[in-house]
């Protein structure tokens, strides 16, 4: 059976599951990433009760254990159960395979923009402050967390809304959204209302970066490499998770890092006005 979005066909008849999950739609995305965060959630929770976590989040870069045990545990978990519901519907091809929308070159901008405070971060990290091997669990965890949410977000819930008809603007629109609003969970762990609604709006733009990443270059896999990147040179740099500002390196390179969230924002607004086209048409005129 051909799939909605014509990228691939089933040689079986598929199952109920299936067929629910294939008519795709916002409103599947959304209560996916809802159960997807409601269970991120209990792994934590579950993880803490076993006194396996961290004492506090002073003590979360102290040492291998608590980075794996209080950060990457639940996000490996996951993405293993990711892994699992994309074989579950037949989607591995439409996630991991190449992108049926092909990007225009303006949007290697994105891919550059992610790099550079990257990049900086690596230079503004104090790197005889951390032990290899917390330094080596945190990468690990950075690989973790890219290849969870940029599968979410990037692959499951982009096929959800391709598969529904939605033109690529809306898609990058609302896979962005979804990936933003993920972060407000970070009001559980006691963040503050101001430090979370600025990690909202940074996370709107870096998910538009990465849909563009994975536009440009016609696959998810870079994205993933880029987010699994970007967040541990970001609390290897910073000594910190979604703290926006917050410095434990190089002051002013790390600084000039956190400018690019604005940044990332500003090419985010203007790319909705310029990203169009409908993962059916595979014609050279989509932008």
């Amino acid at each position: 059976m051909a799939d909605h979005a014509g990228s691939i066909e089933r040689t079986t008849t598929p199952s109920a599951w299936q067929r629910f999950w294939d008519r795709g739609g916002w409103w599947r995305a959304l209560g996916f990433a809802v159960l997807y965060l409601a269970v991120y959630l209990g792994v934590g929770w579950l993880v803490g009760r076993l006194g396996q976590g961290p004492a506090d989040d002073d003590d979360l870069l102290s040492s291998p254990g608590t980075v794996f045990f209080g950060l990457a545990l639940p996000i490996l978990v996951m993405g293993l159960l990711l892994v699992a519901f994309v074989a579950s519907t037949g989607w591995r091809r439409e996630v991991f395979g190449r992108q049926p929308v092909p990007g225009r070159r303006w949007m290697w901008l994105a891919v550059v923009l992610v790099l550079v405070p990257v990049v900086l971060h690596v230079a503004a990290t104090d790197w005889a402050s951390y032990d290899v091997t917390v330094v080596l669990t945190v990468l690990f965890l950075g690989l973790c967390v890219g290849f969870a949410e940029e599968v979410l977000t990037r692959g499951v819930a982009v096929v959800m809304l391709r598969r529904a008809g939605y033109g690529e603007r809306a898609v990058m629109v609302l896979s962005s959204v979804l990936f933003a609003l993920l972060h407000a969970s970070n009001l559980a762990s006691g963040q503050s209302l101001a430090t979370v609604g600025v990690t909202v709006v940074y996370t709107f733009g870096f998910g538009t970066m990465m849909y563009l990443s994975m536009r440009v270059t016609g696959s998810i896999v870079p994205a993933i490499l880029l987010h699994a990147a970007t967040d541990p040179t970001t609390i290897l740099a910073t000594g910190g998770v979604d703290t926006p500002g917050a410095t434990a390196g190089a002051d002013s390179l790390n600084a000039l890092a956190g400018s690019f969230n604005i940044v990332f924002v500003v090419v985010a607004v203007v790319a909705i006005f310029l990203v169009s086209g409908r993962a059916r048409d595979r014609s050279p005129e989509v932008s």
